[in-house]
């Protein structure tokens, strides 16, 4: 094999075969000829860009008024060729310029940068799942939307670049890092003196709103298709930091009126550039490694409902049998949640398209909210033990069931935007009918909350059981007879 490639490279011994034509016709034959896989990389590079120019030639063939250099550049940018650049002929190599967004790549692992990327984040659902708490009021509530919200969307869209834009070099790494700093001085802010966090805070979002305009509109500096693509994240994300600088000048509750308003700004991007994309007949679709990451991310906030559960066991002081068993129980309906959601949505791909894409990664939002509110509800239950009968334990029992039923409700809506195999579409229609009648009844267990606790924990998980049974029996019924498989195919 070796031996052939260099043979191909030799000058043409005719004197009518000029180099540019002979290096064309070395394209092709190494594009023919390759039978066996090249184990150097930069042979390998040389081989696709050498295939790029005899795909060039055939166009030309085909269409003899297109000149070389249209169908080479076309071969090489709008066709989605990955053609990789020698390191030792690169001198940017090192510093790693961003992926370009036309490029497709094929489905790659989760990186350990990714995983540490994580990390911050885990800490910051924390901390203000433990801040709503501690201030389970109607602003404490609204609050833990935005806080949650923004934390989310900053997640988002550091993932995506990674997912889309990011490389081995050093670039892709100092801008993460530099992400988890800022995400790292929010968190501090948020546990800062009362007199001083809203300021403090404040000052972080705009750093956080700031980074991410930056992060997508550095992206053009390299790629120039990119520039079309990221003017309406610049100029909305632009807008809400201006908003946001405003607040430094208000009262409540126009603070927080505003800052909602900088919310629905951050959001809106994706849904013009869904029109660019259909004018220009281009689409996107979520990669199987950001469905990974969403599920990661859905591992963290999962981890929080277990120290809900841990931490509310903990203020009751005391260990007995009855403590014993409502701890079972709340792990056994932590581990019911777990098992709906990841049997149902993970390892699933999103359907086609950009506005899907979009739609799902901000349902995410209100599903996972729920799940934040949880864990909440878990200390405040435990809590309210210790007065059966009283306000307080009636009001956890109505959060508590209401929080898993917007839970259950994200996961029906989730499935809406997951592509199911043509023979589980039935299956996945009447799943979402069964979780909506488990829904009404969560909602009406909230006219039961007169139950003692473990009466009620009982009640919740024996309706999470009955969910389970429904799929199990569902999933099964298709597994084990192929016959229906091709029916419903």
């Amino acid at each position: 094999m070796g031996n052939g490639i260099i043979s191909l490279w030799e000058p043409p011994s005719s004197p009518n075969l000029s180099y540019p034509w002979y290096a064309i016709q070395t394209g092709i034959a190494v594009h023919r000829a390759v039978a066996e896989p090249l184990v150097d990389p930069h042979a390998v590079q040389v081989v696709e860009v050498l295939a790029a120019v005899a795909e060039a030639v055939e166009e030309i063939k085909s269409q003899p008024t297109r000149s070389l250099k249209t169908s080479f550049s076309f071969y090489l940018s709008l066709n989605n060729k990955q053609i990789g650049t020698l390191d030792s002929k690169n001198p940017n190599t090192w510093w790693g310029p961003p992926k370009k967004f036309s490029t497709e790549y094929e489905e790659r692992k989760i990186s350990w940068l990714e995983l540490f990327y994580d990390l911050v984040y885990v800490i910051a659902i924390s901390k203000i799942t433990h801040l709503l708490a501690s201030h389970l009021t109607p602003s404490g509530l609204l609050d833990y939307i935005y806080f949650f919200s923004m934390i989310f969307w900053g997640w988002v869209n550091g993932s995506l670049h990674h997912d889309l834009h990011g490389s081995s070099g050093l670039r892709t790494m100092l801008m993460t890092l530099w992400q988890m700093m800022i995400v790292a001085a929010l968190i501090v802010t948020i546990s800062s003196n009362p007199g001083h966090l809203l300021f403090n805070a404040t000052i972080a979002v705009m750093a956080l709103q700031l980074y991410i305009t930056y992060l997508w509109w550095s992206v053009g500096i390299y790629d120039k298709e990119h520039r079309k693509l990221n003017k309406p994240y610049t100029f909305f994300y632009l807008a809400s930091l201006a908003l946001m600088f405003l607040t430094l000048f208000l009262e409540q509750p126009y603070i927080r009126i505003v800052f909602y308003i900088t919310l629905i700004l951050n959001f809106i991007p994706p849904f013009i550039v869904y029109r660019v994309l259909r004018r220009r007949s281009v689409d996107f679709s979520l990669s199987g490694s950001m469905t990974e990451r969403l599920g990661l991310f859905t591992i963290i906030i999962f981890g929080e409902v277990v120290l809900g559960v841990i931490n509310g066991i903990g203020e009751l002081n005391q260990l007995d049998f009855n403590i014993i068993l409502h701890f079972a129980l709340s792990i056994l309906i932590v581990f019911s949640l777990w098992w709906i959601f990841f049997t149902l949505i993970s390892d699933k791909p999103c359907k086609k398209g950009f506005q899907n894409s979009s739609l799902m990664q901000i349902f995410y939002i209100p599903t996972l909210m729920a799940l934040g509110g949880i864990g909440v509800a878990f200390g405040g239950l435990f809590k309210s033990a210790l007065h059966e009968g009283e306000e307080p334990a009636h009001l956890m029992k109505i959060i508590f069931s209401l929080a898993i039923g917007i839970f259950l409700l994200g996961i029906n809506i989730l499935l809406h935007y997951l592509e199911y195999p043509p023979h589980y579409k039935a299956f996945k229609k009447r799943i979402r009918q069964i979780i909506f009648i488990t829904i009404l009844l969560l909602f009406s267990a909230v006219a039961a909350t007169n139950l003692s606790l473990l009466a009620f924990l009982s009640t919740i998980w024996m309706l999470l059981i009955f969910l389970i049974i429904a799929i199990n029996y569902r999933w099964y019924t298709i597994e084990g007879n192929p016959g229906s498989k091709q029916q419903q195919s």
